[in-house]
């Protein structure tokens, strides 16, 4: 199982506007993955549902894990804008 443990970079953390472009940007990978707070419950980091549950605020880290094949690059990604807090998943 790959991880990463990445700071919120968006200063309203997961909510709204940034968990939809987080989860479109998860499931755009095709990679499954999980997302949660330290000592946190993992939701599916697909699921707008589940994002906006964590109740994860800007500057909170958060641990992205996936286990299937093409995880490393797909985390790296994902990473990347969460902690940069872009608009959009950067190039491969």
């Amino acid at each position: 199982m790959a991880e990463r443990r990445v700071t919120i970079g968006w200063a309203e953390g997961l909510h709204a506007r940034p968990a939809s472009l987080f989860v479109k940007a998860v499931t755009s990978t095709g990679v499954p993955m999980t997302i949660a707070k330290e000592s946190g419950t993992p939701v599916n980091a697909g699921s707008m549902l589940g994002v906006l549950t964590l109740g994860a605020e800007g500057g909170d880290t958060v641990i992205l894990s996936a286990g299937t094949e093409g995880a490393e690059a797909a985390l790296d990604r994902v990473a990347k804008m969460v902690h940069e807090g872009l608009d959009e998943l950067p190039a491969a």
